[in-house]
């Protein structure tokens, strides 16, 4: 396990502070503000320590305010239902007083029913792919960036990734919608299944605004992009391993207004489709005055 996994697992422990009220810790990860997959991953642990039965089955996210990254963040919980099968909690993380991300949560006790799922894609094993820090490498010895491109790229971090079909952020070209990436925690995770689904939570924010992107061969580097995520959703179907290869298949059906929406659906290594996800994106192309 990397220092970094050690964080994460330490950024997901959330400080109690009242009935309901809890705190976490920031972290910098090269970009503008916090990023959102840390402040999706906090919310859902602080609606999980409010409910005695039920794991995580959806949440929606909507992004109101950019974090900053040097400050705590409070996580307000709202215990709005506790049902026989279905429990409902409503998240606020809050920086200086205000909202910055608005979260529902629902949960449900273990039940059987029907099953079915679509096929995972085809795609070459994880092990046969160039590392991201290989690719990192090979990008930066290609272009020269600003320092602070630089720093980012080369930050070590808690979730590993393997490119099916690497783009390339520095130098973007028009490219079809689509990124298949394998994923897993850098390092073996406690066998907590909350914690697995907060990790995933947490990684489920990487790369899905590059896929609305690549058509346009424009990237989040750019300086006269804008670019943001506005909300997220993630539904849980089948218990998962977060420290084991899951592979991330994504696509971007429409962009406009400003706005690109891309969506995913994460298997296992046994092709079990663990978990879907949606999100809207901002990527404003900024007019020079």
């Amino acid at each position: 396990m990397n220092q970094q996994l050690q964080d994460l697992i330490h950024l997901l422990d959330l400080e109690t502070l009242e009935h309901n009220l809890f705190r976490g810790p920031s972290r910098d990860l090269g970009g503008k503000s916090v990023f959102g997959g840390q402040v999706i991953g906090q919310a859902l642990v602080a609606a999980s320590r409010t409910v005695e039965n039920g794991i995580p089955h959806s949440l929606h996210a909507y992004f109101l305010r950019p974090g900053d990254m040097a400050t705590p963040v409070v996580y307000e919980v709202d215990r709005v239902r506790d049902g026989n099968s279905f429990t409902t909690r409503r998240v606020q993380a809050i920086q200086f007083g205000k909202p910055i991300l608005s979260m529902m949560v629902s949960f449900q006790r273990d039940e059987v029913g029907l099953e079915h799922q679509v096929e995972m894609p085809d795609v070459p094993a994880p092990e046969t792919l160039t590392t991201e820090h290989e690719l990192h490498d090979q990008w930066l010895l290609e272009t020269k960036v600003p320092d602070r491109v630089r720093e980012a790229l080369t930050r070590q971090l808690a979730i590993e990734f393997r490119r099916v079909d690497p783009w390339n952020p520095l130098n973007p070209v028009k490219s079809t919608p689509k990124q298949y990436i394998w994923f897993r925690a850098a390092g073996k995770l406690p066998d907590d299944p909350l914690l697995h689904q907060c990790v995933l939570a947490y990684a489920s924010d990487f790369n899905l605004l590059s896929t609305a992107m690549r058509p346009h061969g424009r990237s989040w580097f750019a300086p006269d992009m804008a670019v943001a995520s506005i909300d997220h959703a993630i539904w849980f179907h089948r218990p998962l391993r977060a420290d084991d290869w899951l592979l991330y298949a994504m696509d971007s059906p429409t962009s406009q207004s400003a706005r690109g929406l891309s969506r995913g659906e994460i298997f296992d290594r046994q092709g079990r489709l663990v978990a879907s996800v949606a999100q809207e994106n901002l990527q404003r192309v900024l007019t020079p005055k």
